[in-house]
């Protein structure tokens, strides 16, 4: 019976390596098919590594196929790099495909802006040769930039020491001729670069209108106490150059156009001044903006206007104990909220629209923060005075029930006005019922505010965080005084009507 067992795998063997055996392709004809005839690998800085980018070869004949040389035009010379069936380089052999299959070909490029003679690098992807040659474009634009870097000692990449004390942050200090940001060419940013001195001397930093600044992962911008940061957008004319100031991560493909987390932070550090913002687009980072403290309560720590902060993993605007004035400004798509104003302090909105219309996870946090208090374990709370909070001719609005909070202590002073907001407050189980700060009908802090009815968004235009409001929106010629009393333009640079609509934008007619 052992002997019959044995007998039998052997035949099934010998079976399997003459089917083997008679494996046999035919050389490709030129009748290749390609998931793509251009592979645009989209925009790169220069000296920065490329996604990776998939090629599928399909071979739709009944026979198996050989391709007798897969390789790049300009050979070992080309800034590409192949991947073809799990082997890397840039020129394959006598590469098979089985009949009805396909092979996979991953591409990769790092460029160097200096070494091309055209910012728009093309090659070829050559299979076969005569006439069974087949062409498929290889496009990448690569573009110069300003690079910042942390300074390295030995090897060892610094870590930022701030008022003599050493943090776990690699960054440094910019320099004098480094304090002005120029739309030339982009800068991309690697670590954290501080506006200021380690002694706190007062450094101004601006960037200029039509500037673009990258950020790599874990990256930032910090201003010392003493120093500031002007942003000095404006608005983007039609058929000009672009003059608005966009501050996002350094992935230029456009799959990463609209995703969270990318960089870390801009921190407007404790006794940093006269912080100004105006016609910027900050968007796809972990906090927008840490607001820490105020020097005076008739001057704003942050003066920000005519901005919009989308794609953030945590908030749009983070503020502690601080002074911020904010016209104009669009938000959406927030981890946990667009606005927490905590631990106090002075805080005046005007015509802004603040949206969380979050889907990468379940949201907590309501759209719009404000209490008056610190506490680290939810027991001890430590009072801090709210000096004011107003808004006004602001929408409040998202995908939640219960898009404000206002949570108070009564030691601390706790002064807020709501003036013709519309404001999703939907308290389904009366849970806020008893709260007085949650009374709408109080004249004291709400006038002319309505709840829990449509701004009109358009869903599409949501997902691209263009927060229009169409004619339909309650807020439509509901905001409070002439609007050219307060905001005269919108976000958009469009004249307002009077009375206004509420929010960022004027109404607009959707198709």
């Amino acid at each position: 019976m052992r002997n019959l067992i044995l007998l039998g795998l052997s035949v099934i063997f010998l079976a399997t390596v003459s089917c083997r055996m008679d494996f046999s392709t035919e050389l490709s004809q030129g009748n290749l098919e390609f998931s793509k005839d251009t592979v645009y690998l989209d925009t790169v800085f220069t000296n920065i590594g490329s996604s990776t980018y998939r090629l599928k070869v399909y071979n739709r004949s009944n026979q198996a196929v050989t391709i007798p040389s897969i390789r790049l035009g300009r050979g070992n010379v080309s800034g590409y790099r192949l991947n073809v069936d799990g082997i890397p380089g840039k020129s394959f052999e006598n590469m098979d495909i089985l009949a009805k299959d396909s092979l996979f070909i991953f591409i990769e490029t790092t460029l160097n802006y200096d070494d091309i003679t055209e910012p728009l690098y093309i090659d070829d992807l050559l299979f076969d040769s005569g006439v069974n040659e087949q062409v498929v474009k290889l496009v990448t634009l690569v573009q110069d930039a300003h690079f910042l870097y942390p300074n390295k000692t030995n090897g060892i990449i610094e870590t930022l020491t701030l008022d003599g004390e050493e943090t776990e942050l690699q960054g440094r200090y910019l320099n004098n001729t480094e304090m002005t940001f120029t739309d030339d060419k982009p800068y991309v940013i690697y670590g954290y670069m501080v506006v200021g001195t380690p002694d706190n001397q007062a450094k101004t930093l601006v960037i200029q209108a039509g500037t673009k600044v990258h950020f790599h992962a874990n990256s930032g911008l910090i201003v010392n106490p003493n120093s500031s940061l002007h942003i000095q957008g404006s608005l983007n004319q039609e058929g000009q150059p672009e003059t608005e100031v966009v501050l996002e991560g350094d992935r230029l493909e456009p799959e990463y156009s609209n995703i969270p987390g990318q960089w870390g932070v801009i921190w407007l550090r404790n006794g940093s001044i006269n912080n100004q913002i105006n016609y910027a687009t900050i968007k796809n980072g972990s906090i927008g903006l840490l607001v820490d403290g105020y020097t005076s309560t008739s001057i704003p720590t942050l003066d920000i206007q005519n901005s919009q902060m989308y794609n953030f993993a945590q908030f749009g605007i983070f503020a502690r104990l601080s002074n911020i004035n904010g016209k104009n400004l669009a938000f959406n798509n927030f981890g946990y909220s667009a606005f927490a104003g905590t631990q106090g302090g002075f805080y005046e909105f005007t015509h802004c629209t603040f949206a969380n219309y979050w889907n990468g996870s379940v949201r907590s946090y309501p759209t719009v923060i404000v209490n008056n208090f610190y506490t680290e374990d939810q027991v001890n709370f430590i009072p801090f005075d709210l000096q004011k909070a107003s808004f006004t001719n602001c929408i409040i609005y998202g995908n939640n029930n219960i898009e404000l909070k206002l949570e108070k202590i009564d030691t601390g002073i706790f002064n807020y006005t709501f003036t013709n907001n519309l404001i999703r407050f939907n308290d389904l189980s009366n849970q806020y019922a008893t709260k007085p700060q949650y009374n709408f009908t109080d004249t004291a802090h709400y006038n002319g505010n309505i709840l829990n009815q449509t701004p009109d968004f358009k869903s599409e235009f949501v997902s691209l965080n263009k927060m229009f409001i169409g004619q339909n929106s309650a807020g439509k010629a509901r905001a409070a005084f002439s609007g050219t009393t307060l905001v005269p333009l919108d976000l958009l640079g469009k004249t307002r009507a009077n009375p206004a609509d509420i929010g960022a934008y004027e109404f607009v007619v959707f198709e």
